[in-house]
């Protein structure tokens, strides 16, 4: 339709990283402009969007039975088609604030996980479409992580990277604008939360919230011992007598509630490894492996990573930011976007 192509030549192209517990969206010359939590605060009775992002998180664990806290994607999927056509909305509307068009008709480049299915992937379009996109591309999240640091993707050179996100992992050898081997894992930042959630329970008979479980882990949580051990208080109601309750814990104890989760990414990684010819080992070997996504960021997670496999471990520049800053990248690159993105599921969309 004309009037969608007349929007479209004054609507921002968006890249998009619509994760399981973050959604970032960047725009070309402006960088990230949307760094929000994915989540919706809904009101029940009429089913009216209340809050979006971190003002819809601030509410969590404290709203009456009105007001329904939706988490819309699960381990990087759509897992409420609705709540996230008005989610993504609601960033596109953000996105375009600036701009005098009042029906924003972008092209998105939106990252997705390995293991996503065709019904999967539709969704995400569908959603997308729905939410106002004129062009809707998916790519693979360690390919536009790879791009977002800067990495040679087209070149025929393996790069080992480790996209460690909200909802799932992704372990990815990289060359010649592909992925050769990998390993897509369920355990990532959500799971290590759910570990100290766990840890607290059993421990110490105490009932934690998932918000503040978040907390402990951003502040103390490590991989490997700290020179200088940390500490924090941890609060909740305990089990036995339903009174609140309050417990000094260090490192070492949040360390110990992260193991299983943290051995589960290593092993894989190993496995990966395993699974890749030697020719492109060689290329890891001396490149090293890169870390990406806000998982990385835990203490000391690329030194035991490198200790383990015996290969050199960096963080990639703005962990958080790679997968948005690729799409955004990517949005500039026609031939590389239109051989690198999956096959469209949906034949909607606006002309």
């Amino acid at each position: 339709m004309i009037f969608n192509r007349v929007f479209g030549k004054f609507s921002k192209d968006l890249g998009i990283d619509l994760g399981t517990a973050n959604t970032l969206v960047y725009i070309a010359e402006k960088g990230i402009v949307i760094n929000e939590p994915s989540v919706v605060a809904i009101n029940t009775r009429n089913d009216q969007i209340l809050a979006v992002g971190r003002l819809a998180k601030d509410m969590l664990g404290k709203t009456p039975p009105s007001i329904r806290i939706a988490h819309p994607l699960t381990k990087g999927v759509v897992s409420d088609f609705e709540v996230t056509e008005k989610m993504l909305k609601f960033f596109i509307q953000q996105a375009h604030k600036d701009t005098w068009t009042l029906i924003p008709r972008p092209r998105i480049v939106i990252g997705v996980p390995l293991e996503i299915t065709e019904v999967e992937r539709k969704a995400v379009e569908d959603a997308a479409f729905s939410a106002g996109a004129r062009e809707v591309f998916l790519v693979e999240e360690p390919l536009l992580a790879a791009i977002g640091a800067r990495l040679p993707v087209e070149e025929p050179v393996g790069t080992l990277l480790v996209d460690i996100g909200g909802g799932t992992t992704e372990i990815a050898v990289l060359s010649l604008s592909g992925i050769v081997t990998w390993k897509s894992l369920s355990v990532a930042g959500e799971e290590m939360t759910k570990n100290i959630v766990t840890y607290a329970r059993e421990a110490f008979n105490l009932s934690l919230g998932e918000h503040h479980a978040e907390q402990i882990k951003i502040r103390i949580g490590t991989a490997i011992s700290q020179k200088d051990p940390l500490e924090i208080q941890m609060r909740g109601r305990d089990i036995l007598s339903g009174l609140p309750k309050e417990i000094l814990v260090h490192d070492g104890q949040i360390r110990e509630a992260l193991e299983r989760s943290i051995r589960t990414i290593i092993e894989n990684i190993k496995v990966t490894i395993e699974m890749t010819p030697p020719e492109l080992v060689g290329d890891i070997y001396e490149r090293g492996i890169i870390l990406s996504g806000g998982g990385s960021l835990l203490r000391g997670l690329d030194r035991l990573i490198a200790l383990e496999t015996g290969i050199p471990v960096r963080v990639t520049e703005d962990p958080l930011a790679a997968v948005a800053r690729g799409a955004g990248a990517l949005l500039e690159q026609d031939d590389l976007l239109h051989l690198i993105a999956l096959p469209s599921t949906s034949q909607g969309g606006f002309v």
